[in-house]
């Protein structure tokens, strides 16, 4: 018994080719790629016009739109991927407006000396040497280095000696901000979190499957609970 092969041929979204406005769906997309390939004008023009009423009906929101007219006319244009040639009442538009390219972006080139305490305070020292007043340059002086210290405490999670502090602020600013040994900087306090995830309540999950005690009387009595368990 001999069997012939079947072949099948299936049409997939996947293997056509891009709708370009997809809005207005792959039958507009065929009737405007057939109208480009009609011969004479008088019947590209006839038929276009049916297919902007059509797109207009598909799109009753635009309606809304000023003009709503002429961007059909537009959309028409970009559908056919600016090839269809009719009489349009409008200028045609141009390809470069509809798809404009993005402008670069300028990123800062600068080199960071200390990364941690940021650009920013290079810029303030900068700002802090152009002062001619000696006494307000030193206010401003130290205002740095607290944010200096900030800054550290922020970036390293630990404690730092003013000691360290005053010696960058003496190295960024080129030796023309110096403060003296005994200045006393802003007390700063890193606290970090305490271990174990936060629960709904205030507590702290333990491995136990208790909770920390956290001033409501709720972690005394998970406390009891696991107690009396012992028991038995």
């Amino acid at each position: 018994m001999n069997t012939k092969k079947i072949e099948m041929e299936f049409d997939y979204n996947s293997t056509r080719p891009k709708l370009i406005l997809a809005e207005y769906g792959r039958n507009v997309q065929n009737m405007v790629d057939y109208i480009c390939a009609m011969p004479t004008k008088e019947e590209r023009n006839l038929h276009a016009q049916v297919v902007i009423d059509m797109m207009g009906f598909l799109n009753p929101h635009l309606r809304d739109v000023a003009d709503f007219k002429h961007k059909l006319w537009d959309h028409l244009h970009i559908i056919s991927d600016f090839k269809i040639d009719v009489d349009s009442p409008y200028p045609i538009p141009d390809r470069d407006a509809i798809h404009p390219k993005p402008e670069l972006l300028d990123y800062p080139q600068h080199r960071i000396r200390y990364k941690h305490y940021g650009h920013t305070i290079e810029k303030m020292i900068a700002k802090a040497k152009a002062i001619p007043d000696a006494e307000k340059r030193q206010q401003m002086a130290q205002s740095v280095a607290n944010f200096m210290k900030m800054a550290y405490v922020t970036w390293n999670k630990d404690a730092v000696e003013d000691d360290l502090i005053i010696s960058d602020l003496r190295e960024l600013s080129n030796g023309e901000l110096q403060l003296d040994a005994n200045v006393s900087l802003t007390k700063l306090d890193f606290k970090t979190p305490p271990p174990g995830s936060r629960v709904k309540g205030g507590g702290s999950q333990l491995k136990g499957g208790g909770s920390q005690p956290n001033g409501n009387g709720k972690g005394k009595k998970v406390q009891k609970k696991q107690q009396k368990g012992k028991r038995y």
